[in-house]
Order: structure tokens, then C-alpha cells, then sequence
């Protein structure tokens, strides 16, 4: 099934605002299949949500696009530039502009907050370290934790590292902000604010968003387009109102039955 997200432009050039394309992709693990053919666009500015069961391949195409894993068959191309097949530099330069926000929040525990923030910004980018810094502490301000900026992450709440987490992925200024289950390391009493911070993220700012999540109320909040996925492909894909409201494919109907 190929899927395209994201409005239809106006003009003939039907690549003007593409930012990632996926054109059959398979992966596999051993004798399991984890994604089967898969072709996906996805254009600049959109917010694309992932749904479906777990090991439905949602997570394995966000590891695809941070080249933590390779694709058995199958090319990936992020504005333009091939990911996948593609040199070591030249995915170095691709991978720049992705940033991504993991389950669990993976900061330096040796690092102050401040430091676990500007090491990419200074190392990979080579920016300065004041403008890395403040940069830094723009981004600390945005996410409620600007008079945290010189303690260890060990210090802070569940809640407040993954803050900090989604502050470093969004220093690097990346084209695309890649969430996979961000809130499922936190104690329930933290998901909100944390759910808060990346919609007013989604609202406020232009950046294109793939996000993997159960939290169906935040896929209604922030998505242009949720695709549902299951055993490796996408089985259905609407605009929220839809795919909530009124889904198409019974196994999109039994999975949101039991997650809602």
C-alpha cells in the first residue's frame, strides 16, 4: 500500500514540499517480517502519527530514519537526499537533520542538563559553544526548566528528563522531530505535561513530526494524518477525525476499541 501524507500541491511539481519518501521498504528480524514493501511520503510540515498493535513495525521506521538499523530492501530519502542505500558521510549529512526522542530519555548521567544539550550542537554541527548555550537555554525556557540548566539529569523527575530529552533533539534544528512512545517510561502523573509541551511544539512551530504513540486523545490533538499499521504495512490512513471517528478497516476498529 503506498501512502502519501499531507495536502496535494497546487502546482505540477509533485515533489516541491516532499521532505521524506520510503519506497519498498522491508526489514526483516530472522524469519520475522517487521515491514513488508512499505512506500510512505510525507511532506514538509505535516505531523504523521503511527498506530497499531506493538511489533506492527511502527518503531523499526523511526529507527530506519535515525539509521540506528538498515533496511533489507527498499530506499529511504529524506529533502532529497538518499538515506538509504547511501555512503557513511553521505548519511552523516542526512542524519543532521533528524532528531529524535526516545522512550527512555538515554541523557549523559555525567553531564549537567545544560552540557547533555549543547555536546551535539558543538560536536556534530560545530556551532560555538555560547551559541550552542544559548540556544540551549532558549530551549530550556520552552520546556519549563530554565533554572535546571546546571543540574544532573539524575536530580530530575521522569517528566523533567524527557523535557530535557526533547530540548537536546530540537537544539540540533532539525527538519523532522521523530517520538516513539515518549511517555511510556513516565509515571501517569507526568504524561500530561509532557504531552502539553509537544502539542504546543506541534502548534507553534513548523517542524515535520513522525510520532509513535498509544495516546490516542494526543494523535487526535496533533495529527494532519494517522496511518494505521498492522503486520508490517499500513492498512488504513485518514485525517484524525476520520480514522477516529469513523474507520474504515475492522482491525482499526478492534484496535482502537481496546486502547481507547
Amino acid at each position: 500500500m503506498s501512502v502519501e501524507t499531507g495536502k496535494q500541491p497546487s502546482t505540477s511539481d509533485t515533489t516541491s514540499d516532499e521532505l521524506i519518501r520510503i519506497e519498498g521498504v522491508t526489514k526483516r528480524f530472522g524469519d520475522n517480517t517487521v515491514l513488508d514493501g512499505l512506500d510512505l511520503t510525507v511532506r514538509t510540515g505535516r505531523h504523521v502519527t503511527l498506530i497499531g498493535p506493538s511489533g506492527s513495525g511502527k518503531t523499526t521506521i523511526l529507527r530506519l530514519l535515525m539509521t540506528l538499523t538498515k533496511p533489507d530492501a527498499g530506499t529511504i530519502t529524506v529533502d532529497g537526499q538518499r538515506l538509504f542505500p547511501a555512503p557513511e558521510k553521505e548519511l552523516r549529512e542526512v542524519r543532521k537533520q533528524i532528531g529524535m526522542v526516545f522512550q527512555q530519555f538515554n541523557l549523559f548521567p555525567n553531564m549537567s542538563v545544560l552540557r547533555n544539550i549543547t555536546e551535539a550542537p558543538v560536536t556534530v554541527l560545530g556551532l560555538p559553544k555560547e551559541e550552542a548555550e544559548a540556544r540551549a537555554r532558549e530551549l530550556l525556557d520552552l520546556v519549563g526548566l530554565a533554572d535546571k540548566a546546571d543540574e544532573r539529569p539524575t536530580r530530575l523527575s521522569g517528566g523533567q528528563q524527557q523535557r530535557v530529552a526533547i530540548a537536546r533533539a530540537l537544539a540540533m534544528r532539525p527538519k523532522v522531530l521523530l517520538l516513539d512512545e515518549v511517555t511510556s517510561a513516565l509515571d501517569p502523573e507526568l504524561v500530561a505535561g509532557v504531552l502539553d509541551l509537544l502539542r504546543d511544539i506541534a502548534r507553534t512551530t513548523d517542524i515535520t513530526m513522525l510520532c509513535v504513540t498509544h495516546e490516542m486523545n494526543f494523535a487526535r490533538d496533533i495529527s494532519d494524518q494517522v496511518l494505521m499499521f498492522d503486520a508490517g504495512r499500513v492498512i488504513e490512513a485518514g485525517p484524525p477525525e476520520r480514522i477516529f471517528g469513523e474507520p474504515e478497516h475492522e482491525r482499526t476498529r478492534e484496535f482502537l476499541g481496546a486502547v481507547r
